[in-house]
C-alpha cells in the first residue's frame, strides 16, 4: 500500500501525496536553546529523523528544516541570572543540542536556521498581517487578533468562547482579546532588541517559525512536525499567522509525536522526574535509547523507566547476538547442508522488505517493523548452524537496509556487544580476565570428569551475575 500518515488537522490517516511530485518538504520545530535537552526532545527528534530517512528511502527528494529559537524570555532570563550576553547562552546550548543529536545518530537537516538571522523576514510578515487587518500595534508591541481569523483553533479543535471564559491570561489592557498573542514584543530596559517600524523589540515565539518555514518552503508545504504539546498554542498560532497573511493553506500534513511519561507519570521538573539526554546516556548506550524511542508507535504515550530501558537493551542485544552469529559463520570455512530451518529463514528474508514497507507505510509503525525483525531473529537462531553462506549474507544485507532507515542495528555487531559488555562490567566485581581463567579451569575440570568443580565454578560466577553459555564452539559468558 502507499504511505498513509495521521494528520492532526483532519484527525485521520491520509494518503501522503506531496504538493510537488517526487519532492517532500518538512519543517520541524527546534528547541529554545536555554538549557540541556530532555528525553521529550530526544523522542521528537528521533521520530522525525526516522520519518526523514523513510521518506528518502521511498525515493522522494526531501528538504528538511529544523530551527533554533535563539531569542526568547527564557534565554534572556538565564543570561541575566548568569550575567552574560544572551548570545553566550544560546550558542552554548546550540552546541550541546548538536552533540546530543549526534550521539543519537540523528542526521543533519537540510537547513538549521536561527530566529535571530531572520528578523527582516519576521518584520515583513508582521507588516503584511497589519496591512490585512489581522494584527494591530499596541504601544511598542504588535498582537495578532484571533477573532479576525475565522478558522482559529481548527488544528486543536478547541472552542474560542470556552477558552475566553476560562482563560488564565494575565490582564493586558493593550490586547483587544485576552487570547490575542504577540507577534512583536517591545524591548524592556536592558533586553536585547532589533529596530522595527514599531520601535526597538524582538519577535514573538510563534511568528519565528512561520517566517522561517515560509522563507525556505514558500507559502505552502507538505509536513510540519513537533511534539503533541506544540499543537496549542504554537502550531495553532503558526497556522493563523501564515494563512491570514497569504490566504493559502499553510501545511498539508500536521504530524505530532506523543508525550513521554516517567514511570507512568508525566515528565515534569516540579515532580523531580525530569531527565536530560546527557543524564540518561551516562547509564545507557545511545543506540539502546534510540531503539527504545522507536519501540512504540510515535503517536502513543511512551513510558520511560529503568525497566523499559533494560528490556530494550535486552532486545537489541538479542538482535546483535544473531547478527554476530552470522558474522562468525561467514568468517568460518565450514559448509552445512541446508535443512527446514534454512528454508524458513529464506522465506522470512524474502518477505522482510515488503513487511517492513507495509508497517512503515501505515503511519510509520516502527513498533510493528521491529516486531518483524524479532521474528527474523528467531529464524536466524534456528537456522544458523545449517543455513548456506549466501542466505546468511542476504539476511545481513536486508537487516542493514532497514537499519539505515531506523538508525539502529547499524553498528558492527562485535563492537556493539563489546561496548555493552564494557558498560555492564562496570558494575561487576570480577574482572573479565579472571572470568576467562575460571572458564578455562572449568573446561579442564569437565575434561577430567571433575563435574563437582565445574559446577562450583559455574555457581561462583552465577552469584556474581556472570552467566556461562556452553556451545559446540566452546563456552562464552554474559552479564545477567
Amino acid at each position: 500500500m502507499a504511505l498513509r500518515v495521521y494528520n492532526t488537522l483532519s484527525g485521520s490517516k491520509e494518503p501522503f501525496v506531496p504538493l510537488t511530485p517526487g519532492k517532500a518538504r518538512m519543517y520541524v520545530c527546534g528547541v529554545t536553546v536555554y538549557d540541556f535537552c530532555h528525553i521529550g526532545h530526544a523522542r521528537a527528534y528521533v521520530v522525525f529523523d526516522m520519518i526523514y530517512r523513510y521518506l528518502q528511502a521511498t525515493g522522494l527528494e526531501v528538504e528538511y528544516v529544523r530551527n533554533y529559537t535563539d531569542i526568547d524570555d527564557k534565554i534572556i532570563n538565564r543570561a541575566n541570572r548568569e550575567g552574560v550576553p544572551y548570545q553566550e547562552i544560546s550558542e552554548k546550548f546550540i552546541a550541546e543540542f548538536d552533540r546530543d543529536m549526534e550521539s543519537l545518530s540523528i542526521q543533519l537537516p537540510t537547513v538549521q536556521p536561527k530566529a535571530t538571522e531572520h528578523i527582516p523576514e519576521i518584520i515583513a510578515l508582521i507588516e503584511r498581517l497589519i496591512e490585512k487587518g489581522y494584527a494591530y500595534q499596541a504601544g511598542s508591541d504588535v498582537n495578532f487578533s484571533v477573532e479576525k481569523f475565522s478558522t482559529y483553533l481548527k488544528l486543536s479543535k478547541r472552542n474560542l468562547e470556552d477558552m475566553q471564559a476560562g482563560a488564565r491570561v494575565e490582564v493586558d489592557d493593550r490586547k483587544r482579546n485576552p487570547m490575542d498573542f504577540a507577534l512583536w514584543k517591545g524591548a524592556k530596559p536592558g533586553e536585547p532588541y532589533w529596530e522595527s517600524p514599531w520601535g526597538q523589540g524582538r519577535p514573538g515565539w510563534h511568528i519565528e517559525c512561520s517566517a522561517m518555514s515560509m522563507k525556505y518552503f514558500g507559502e505552502s508545504f507538505d509536513i510540519h512536525g513537533g511534539g503533541k504539546d506544540l499543537i496549542f498554542p504554537h502550531h495553532e498560532n503558526e497556522i493563523a499567522q501564515a494563512e491570514a497573511a497569504t490566504g493559502k493553506p499553510f501545511v498539508k500534513y500536521w504530524i505530532h509525536n506523543g508525550f513521554v511519561n516517567i514511570n507512568a507519570e508525566k515528565m515534569s521538573k516540579s515532580l523531580g522526574n525530569f531527565f536530560t539526554i546527557k543524564q540518561v546516556l551516562e547509564h545507557c548506550d545511545a543506540e539502546v535509547l534510540r531503539f527504545f524511542l522507536l519501540s512504540s508507535h510515535y503517536r502513543s504515550p511512551l513510558d520511560f523507566s529503568d525497566q523499559n530501558l533494560k528490556e530494550s537493551q535486552a532486545g537489541l542485544e538479542r538482535i546483535y547476538n544473531s547478527l554476530a552469529g552470522i558474522d562468525e559463520r561467514l568468517l568460518g570455512s565450514a559448509t552445512a547442508a541446508a535443512g527446514e530451518e534454512a528454508a524458513e529463514l529464506e522465506e522470512k528474508v524474502a518477505a522482510l522488505p515488503g513487511r517492513f514497507r507495509e508497517a512503515m507505510d501505515d503511519d510509520f509503525n516502527t513498533a510493528l517493523a521491529l516486531g518483524h525483525i524479532f521474528e527474523l531473529v528467531r529464524s536466524i537462531n534456528k537456522a544458523l548452524p545449517s543455513a548456506p553462506a549466501e542466505l546468511l549474507l542476504k539476511t545481513k544485507q536486508e537487516v542493514a537496509a532497514i537499519a539505515g532507515i531506523l538508525g539502529v542495528m547499524d553498528s558492527v555487531p562485535a563492537e556493539f556487544l563489546g561496548r555493552l559488555m564494557q558498560r555492564k562490567s562496570e558494575g561487576v566485581e570480577i574482572a573479565p580476565e579472571e572470568i576467562e581463567k575460571l572458564i578455562e579451569e572449568r573446561a579442564e575440570a569437565r575434561k577430567a570428569k571433575n563435574y563437582k568443580r565445574g559446577d562450583e565454578i559455574r555457581d561462583y560466577l552465577a552469584e556474581r551475575n556472570i552467566i556461562l553459555l556452553d556451545s559446540a564452539q566452546g563456552t562464552s559468558w554474559k552479564i545477567k
